[in-house]
């Protein structure tokens, strides 16, 4: 089941997750090989961030909007990457946000879970409800696949509906997670958590605890850390003794060599997810 094993991996390398939301124009102008195409640039870009980054980051998240803005060439360096990562065998999550149902939901789950684009995880969007949901669970039983549905989102727009109030005086986002969480029951793992995961902002931190503590089946993606504003003593609160999540940082990661001068930008990638990991362990630590 990958979420056992996205468990185990953030327990032996801890709970950073490299987003790589690569644009072309990330790239230092050194690194570009004018013979080469903007998706092939990016793809070896990548292999340089995974290889420096993987023995401390627990997994590794695709958006794949980033290469679908170039195309072809762009899909291709998506479609590399996602391999490259499966055959080092590190986790990988195929952030993609699907959001139909029926049939257009179950050839979302063929293309994301077999294929060319085959990942571990995918991201979904639960708006049209539980039918939306529903096609992904074959991949679940089949295949051990996981998912991570969007719940409380770390951007200012929440509060347009995520954090509306229902009559019964739950939120909008405590509804998602309630219905989530016992459906997800049916599909929980060695360790405890249901292969049904929550995206769970980590820039909102006043209900932090309470969610942690109502959704103790679900492994949480974390986004928000870093460029979004997101502080290691915030996400902690969203971490069940320094696991049960993993923290997505992109931006800052990626371009981490532009602040630190004289470092590469696959040594600077390191050192930066070092330096998260340590100071999300330390703000655990403390709680």
């Amino acid at each position: 089941m990958q979420m056992d094993r996205l468990y185990e991996a953030v327990e032996a390398r801890g709970p950073v997750c490299v987003g790589l939301d690569t644009d072309f124009t990330y790239l230092p102008e050194d690194f570009v090989d004018s013979a080469l195409t903007a998706g092939e640039n990016i793809f070896r870009f990548n292999k340089e961030i995974i290889e420096a980054t993987k023995e401390v980051a627990g997994c590794y998240k695709v958006q794949i909007a980033y290469y679908e803005s170039y195309g072809l060439d762009g899909l291709t360096a998506y479609k590399n990457t996602l391999a490259y990562l499966r055959s080092r065998n590190l986790p990988v999550i195929a952030d993609v946000k699907r959001g139909d149902i029926a049939k257009t939901a179950e050839m979302y789950a063929k293309a994301h879970f077999e294929g060319d684009f085959e990942a571990d995880f995918m991201t979904l969007a639960p708006y049209m409800g539980m039918d939306s949901i529903e096609p992904y669970t074959k991949y679940m039983r089949e295949k051990g696949k996981g998912v991570f549905v969007l719940c409380r989102t770390s951007n200012g727009g929440a509060r347009d509906f995520e954090y509306e109030k229902l009559a019964d005086g739950r939120h909008v986002y405590d509804l998602v997670g309630d219905k989530l969480t016992a459906f997800g029951r049916d599909y929980l793992g060695e360790h405890g958590y249901s292969s049904v995961g929550l995206v769970i902002g980590g820039t909102h931190i006043e209900e932090a605890k309470e969610i942690r503590a109502k959704y103790k089946d679900a492994f949480f993606l974390i986004p928000g850390y870093g460029a979004q504003g997101g502080k290691a003593e915030d996400i902690a609160q969203y971490l069940s003794k320094g696991n049960g999540g993993t923290v997505n940082s992109s931006r800052g990661i990626l371009l981490a060599y532009k602040k630190q001068p004289g470092t590469g930008f696959a040594e600077a990638a390191y050192n930066e997810c070092v330096n998260m990991k340590e100071a999300i362990a330390d703000a655990c630590s403390k709680l």
